[in-house]
């Protein structure tokens, strides 16, 4: 079997968690002896369209005149699109919204990555047949032997202009406010002696409102270095006291699973998503609100969090992509079967 993992603007989604879901499923369905092609105009058994825009529409109805087999993923829904960027609230929401519920209702198999996400997706009246497919995690570049070492440590240091004796906690996402940036600011402010490092690609013609201000006025102990590689990820997961994402909205969240992989102490937003596979003070920690991830913060800091980890740890081990590509398979073979 070969696949076409199709997105359309492929420099564009690059950096975002589509893309990253891209190079995963590569991975994936690689580890499990299904050759990949990212070309549209290569040969291929099926094709699985990861974007939902207008491009990514016309390349469906062109593959359906082929009649080749296809499913479409569900990475985006209508409420992750809120409190994006500029406009994702007023002039833009009907336009995405319009385009998704065309590409959801115009096939009939749909991979998404969570329970949550499918029951939305449900929620819209699509008809498709839903499949709840974790992103999954390269567990293997998360290993305690291979994380890091010296010589990117020190790079890592250096590219943050910190000394290795501070303590810092992370965050990881675009500069939106559905990501929880403006907390993650404010709540560093209650912690004036650690760093709050946020990583993540940021684009200020699109940026709003809401985070300009709370950039400009942030607190000295809050660093935004922008986009980082692997190399400095893996340091970052390695040497961080704690991956703070106070998000108000995911499908899924990569981040958390990689946390989880680097077994760093995890603290979120009690939201939707995570119902079913992370719980409060068992395998990870949660809060609603600002005052509550204060407070999380300093148990955190200042608790054994050995045992909360290895938990965490053990949620991340049943999404390995050897696993998650057994799955994909899976689909792919009922797909070509009913087609």
């Amino acid at each position: 079997m070969k696949v076409l993992l199709y997105s359309e603007n492929q420099k564009t989604f690059k950096k975002s968690g589509i893309g990253h879901a891209l190079l995963q499923q590569k991975d994936a369905l690689n580890q499990n002896g299904i050759e990949v092609t990212f070309d549209p105009k290569d040969d291929y058994d099926l094709c699985h369209i990861n974007t939902l825009l207008n491009k990514s529409y016309r390349f469906l109805k062109k593959i359906k005149k082929k009649n080749i087999p296809y499913v479409v993923h569900g990475h985006s829904t209508k409420e992750d699109f809120l409190n994006s960027f500029k406009f994702s609230n007023s002039i833009l929401a009907p336009w995405f919204n319009r385009n998704i519920l065309r590409m959801y209702n115009n096939t009939k198999y749909i991979i998404t990555p969570t329970s949550y996400s499918k029951q939305l997706i449900t929620n819209y009246g699509v008809k498709a047949k839903i499949f709840a497919i974790s992103n999954g995690i390269n567990l293997n570049k998360y290993l305690e032997d291979t994380k890091y070492n010296d010589e990117e440590v020190n790079k890592f240091y250096d590219f943050l202009n910190i000394k290795e004796s501070d303590k810092f906690i992370i965050g990881m996402g675009f500069y939106f406010v559905r990501k929880g940036l403006v907390d993650f600011i404010e709540v560093a402010r209650k912690f004036p002696n650690i760093k709050f490092i946020w990583f993540g690609k940021r684009y200020p013609l699109i940026t709003s409102r809401p985070i300009m201000k709370a950039i400009k006025n942030k607190p000295n102990n809050v660093i935004l270095p922008g986009y980082i590689n692997m190399e400095y990820k893996k340091v970052a997961f390695a040497k961080a006291s704690l991956f703070f994402f106070p998000s108000y909205e995911e499908t899924e969240g990569i981040v958390t699973l990689e946390a989880l992989a680097s077994k760093l102490p995890l603290l979120v937003r009690n939201i939707g998503v995570y119902n079913g596979w992370l719980k409060k003070d068992y395998n990870c920690h949660m809060a609603d609100d600002n005052e509550g991830f204060i407070k999380e913060i300093n148990r955190i800091l200042t608790e054994d969090q050995t045992i909360i980890t290895s938990r965490g740890y053990e949620v991340v081990k049943e999404r390995d992509l050897k696993i998650i590509g057994n799955k994909l398979k899976a689909v792919y073979e009922e797909v070509l079967a009913n087609h």
